[in-house]
Parts: C-alpha cells; sequence; structure tokens
C-alpha cells in the first residue's frame, strides 16, 4: 500500500515535495497557501517548538476553530513526536479543564475566539498559551481584547534537529464526549491514522484535482482523518468555514467552492430534506397524494434531486456520511434521486474508519464492508438473526484510553479483538447493517431485544418532529420528542397567541404520534408515553444525543 513508513511526519516530506505548486489549505474566499508553502509554515513552527524545549512525547493541546493554521500546528507537533490534543470547539469549560488537567498539557494553541473559554482556567498557570490564529505568544492573564495587539512569532531560520518518530508512536489523545457517558483519552499513533487515511482511499479515488468542503470539526477523528488527511496526501486543496455552517454560510459557500468531496454528519442533510425538499411536496395537495405512489415518487424525487445537486455546486463526486445513523426515508430519497453518497462506519478508538463504499457501491440501510486491513466478526452472533456486537482488528485500532489501563482491558477481548459496542449483523455480501448501541439495547419484559434507534427512526419520519429518543422509565418505553415548533405555529397560526389552545393541538399531536408508532413496531417496542422536549438534545460532535443525560 505505501512505499514509505505510515508517519504524519514522513509523509508531510512526501506530499510537500510531490505538490509543492498545488494548493492547499485556505479559507472560503481565500486563495489556497500552497502544499511548498504549508511545508514551510509547518517547519518554521516545528523550530519554533524545539526551541521552546517541546521534547518527543509531550503533550499540547490544539482548542480551536477550523483554519489552516490548525493543521499546520497539528503537523508541526506530529513532526517533532509530540502528542497533538485536540479538543472540539463546542466543549464546556468543565470538560477543558479536566482534558487539560488528565493530559498533562505542557503548551496549548487556543483560537481568538475560544479564548474567553480558558482565559481564567487555574490548570494553565503552567502551560503555555499560544494564538493559533496569528501564531502569538499570550502572557499570562491577558485579557480578549489585548489579543488583537499582539504580535506575530519572529520564526527563526534555524535547521530543524532531527527527531526519530516510529510508526507506533503516539501523535494524539482525542477526548470522546460520546453519547453515553464521560470522556475518554484515546491514544491514536501515526500508523492508526496513515493507514485509515490510505484505506479509505481505496473506497473512492482522490487526487489533486479535488476540492475538499470541510466543517465538521477538526478535532473530531472523523473530519481529521477521512477529509483533511486524506486530502493532504492526495494533493487536494481543502477549504474551511469562517462561520458555523448555517443555511446562510453553507450555501454561498457551496456555490464558491463547488466542491467535488464533502463529509457531513446525518443532521445536515436531514435537515436539507426534511426543510426544504418535503415541504415542497406537501405544500401541493395534489403533489401530496402522488408522492406516496411509488414511479411518480420517483420521478418527482429525480427532480429535486438535480435541483440539490446544483445547490451543492454541481460537481460533487462523493458525499460522505458518518458519525450516526442517517434517517431510512432520506436515505431512500438520496438513493432514488442518485445523489452520490455514501455511509461509513467507525469509531474514535479505531481512527476511525471500519467500514464503507462508494457512491456506486451504496446498499440501502448498511454502512458498506469491512475496509481493506480491517478484520470485522460478529461476536456470539444470534443464532436466528446474525446480529451481536461487533468486533474488529486492524492497524487503525487505538493504542488504548489513556491513563485508563482498566477500561482499555475491558473493551478488549482475550484474544485481542476491540469491542465496538454496536450491534449489527452481516448480509450475504459481507455489507455491515447496524442495529444500536449495546448500552441503548433495552431487555423487554419477556427478555425481548428493543433496539431504541429503531423505533427512533419510525418516530422521525412523522410529521413536525426534529429529533427524538426512547429511553425506559420504571419499566415502559417513553418516547422523548424534539417538536419543529415554528412550522407548527406557521400551521396553526390562529391559536398561536391562545397558549392553552396550542398546548392541546401538541398534546392532540402526540397522541396521534403515539398511535403512529405503534402501529408500526412489534408489540413490545411499543411506547406507553410521548413527551415533547420543549429544546433540542445536548449532542456530541457528530450530533448524536448525549443519552445518558435523559436516561
Amino acid at each position: 500500500m505505501m512505499a514509505s513508513r505510515a508517519t504524519i511526519k514522513e509523509w508531510l516530506g512526501i506530499s510537500v515535495e510531490k505538490y509543492a505548486d498545488r494548493p492547499s489549505f485556505a479559507f472560503v474566499g481565500e486563495t489556497p497557501i500552497t502544499y511548498g508553502e504549508f511545508g514551510v509554515k509547518v517547519n518554521q513552527l516545528s523550530v519554533y517548538l524545539q526551541g521552546r524545549n517541546i521534547q518527543k512525547g509531550d503533550r499540547i493541546g490544539i482548542y480551536s476553530t477550523n483554519m489552516p493554521n490548525w493543521m499546520v500546528s497539528y503537523f508541526s507537533i506530529a513532526n517533532l513526536g509530540a502528542v497533538a490534543v485536540p479538543m472540539l470547539p463546542d466543549f464546556h469549560q468543565e470538560e477543558i479543564r479536566n482534558i487539560i488537567k488528565h493530559s498533562g498539557l505542557q503548551m496549548m494553541f487556543v483560537s481568538e475566539n475560544l479564548y474567553y473559554k480558558i482565559k481564567d482556567l487555574e490548570e494553565l498557570k503552567d502551560v503555555d498559551l499560544l494564538l493559533i490564529d496569528r501564531f502569538c505568544e499570550i502572557p499570562k492573564g491577558a485579557e480578549k481584547d489585548e489579543l488583537k495587539k499582539l504580535s506575530t512569532i519572529e520564526f527563526a531560520d534555524n535547521e530543524l534537529a532531527e527527531v526519530g518518530v516510529e510508526e507506533d508512536d503516539l501523535v494524539s489523545i482525542i477526548y470522546t464526549s460520546g453519547t453515553t457517558g464521560k470522556s475518554k483519552g484515546v491514544m491514536l499513533t501515526h500508523k492508526n491514522f496513515i493507514t485509515n487515511a490510505f484505506a479509505a482511499k481505496k473506497i473512492q479515488s482522490i487526487d489533486e484535482q479535488d476540492r475538499f468542503l470541510s466543517f465538521l470539526p477538526l478535532s473530531h477523528a472523523l473530519e481529521f482523518t477521512v477529509c483533511t488527511l486524506i486530502a493532504f496526501l492526495s494533493g487536494s486543496a481543502v477549504f474551511f468555514l469562517t462561520k458555523p455552517p448555517t443555511p446562510n454560510v453553507l450555501l454561498p459557500a457551496l456555490k464558491q467552492v463547488k466542491p467535488t468531496v464533502m463529509l457531513t454528519v446525518p443532521l445536515i442533510m436531514e435537515k436539507i430534506y426534511k426543510g426544504k425538499v418535503l415541504p415542497q411536496f406537501n405544500a401541493n395537495p395534489v403533489l401530496k397524494f402522488l408522492y406516496h405512489h411509488t414511479p411518480v415518487r420517483r420521478l418527482l424525487n429525480r427532480a429535486a434531486g438535480k435541483k440539490l445537486m446544483e445547490t451543492f455546486g454541481g460537481c460533487l463526486k462523493f458525499y460522505g456520511i458518518g458519525g450516526a445513523k442517517l434517517d431510512g426515508t432520506v436515505e431512500k430519497f438520496l438513493h432514488e434521486v442518485k445523489f452520490p453518497y455514501a455511509i461509513g462506519y467507525g469509531l474514535t478508538e479505531t481512527a476511525p474508519l471500519l467500514a464503507g463504499a462508494n457512491p456506486q457501491h451504496t446498499k440501502l440501510y448498511s454502512t458498506g464492508p469491512a475496509i481493506e486491513g480491517v478484520e470485522m466478526k460478529i461476536l456470539n452472533p444470534d443464532p436466528k438473526t446474525g446480529e451481536g456486537e461487533i468486533v474488529v482488528k486492524g492497524p487503525n485500532v487505538m493504542k488504548g484510553y489513556y491513563k485508563q489501563p482498566d477500561l482499555t482491558k475491558e473493551v478488549f477481548t482475550e484474544d485481542g479483538w476491540f469491542r465496538t459496542g454496536d450491534l449489527g449483523a452481516f448480509d450475504k455480501d459481507g455489507f455491515l447493517f447496524i442495529r444500536g448501541r449495546l448500552k441503548n439495547m433495552i431487555l423487554g419484559a419477556s427478555g425481548e431485544n428493543i433496539y431504541p434507534e429503531e423505533i427512533e427512526t419510525v418516530i422521525n419520519n412523522f410529521r413536525y418532529v426534529l429529533e427524538s429518543i426512547v429511553v425506559e422509565r420504571k419499566g415502559k418505553l417513553v418516547a422523548l420528542v424534539h417538536l419543529n415548533m415554528e412550522e407548527f405555529e406557521v400551521k396553526f397560526e390562529q391559536f398561536k397567541e391562545d397558549l392553552h389552545r396550542m398546548e392541546e393541538v401538541v398534546d392532540a399531536h402526540l397522541e396521534e404520534l403515539q398511535q403512529y408508532v405503534n402501529s408500526r413496531v412489534n408489540k413490545f417496542s411499543q411506547v406507553q408515553l410521548v413527551v415533547a422536549q420543549s429544546n433540542p438534545f445536548e449532542k456530541t460532535a457528530t450530533h448524536k444525543i448525549k443519552r445518558f443525560l435523559y436516561e
């Protein structure tokens, strides 16, 4: 697969030389720096960090929104054999505090727009701070308004002292804020990332003509490996948004960049389908009726699909979806309109990709087969359904959880298979179908296996429902539902000023929803109570609901 060692340091040199004059990273609307210029920046910052006595194995934090300098910082850290500790921009201050303490940072890069969150943290008293936007040293206790006045570091032209970096050396500790509980520090090596990126490249051909639009957090393994690292190994250009991906920001960016490759989470496409595509059909009673007839629906969907491709810039060849389960109705729509989507499966602990297929080989509701180099099997499969916990082996599997040997031992079988905690089954072609999280599975009164994700898929297809989770409370299945109240108020505008009447309408809708769901699921999966959730559910970086907060 690779002629060189599987280290980020090694491939930094290869890509910088091979694609020296090609565009690398930029904000949308700006001219990208070339690979050659990127290499110079990385070398300068590496020399500076060496001058600040950063040694191999030292931990350096990156707490920043996406930008070209994020990549410069990460590659400089990797270039020295140090360990990057990327943190998600939406982590709470308490999570940041715990990560700083647990990882033992020597230094930390922080972006100007996030500095306010960490400015007063006692844990940073012995940690050097660098402003990542312009590479400035931040004096202890500096106020936010002082950052603009800081001078950029004057980089020296010194030679970089050689540092030996091996494939199995740690390059990153990623702290997850998972759906089921407390964050853990996932230890990932150079080999984990490089082998995973090359295996992913086997699924979809990527080269220097490709343009990536990146908007998921770079601090998540999904975006780092399957977007920016693959792009870097291929000589592609990557564009970052300057603001969160709201429609007003994303749509002009798509028009300008005309991306060929995008990586996203289900929520983005689900919002587009439910907020833009479906209302066009439902607004017209005739179209709404016809849309339920398969031949007509396919024709209508194809027309909508052409507009969708235009919305995404018209050049898209790969729209990767990962991080959470895609709504079945939305996937069926994408499949019928021949949109170039592909669903992947993976975890932070596996750097992250485990299974996937390209748009020409997708199979409805499947994540595709195991990628090259990954062994995957079902542990103790059910004799009837073939379902069980997915376990894996491969060069992309983490070393373990930082400073948590007992927890590390728990997630590996005695013969070395990593336990994903996900339930799934294979079809005859080796395509993987995910059923849900092992920890989410609810045991019914008579020993039945109840998968809340399957019930949620039914709930989320009901009108006005934005998202939902199904939990067990006192032996009963309860559906927590977040409704689209804006759409509700438009539909029932006559009750907008009458709160009591609006509450009655909502209650009637929830009752109808319960009947709708229970008529479509098996007896032991029927919900006994539907509760309106007034605020959106709190989510992880990949927009999975943090279930443990609601159980």
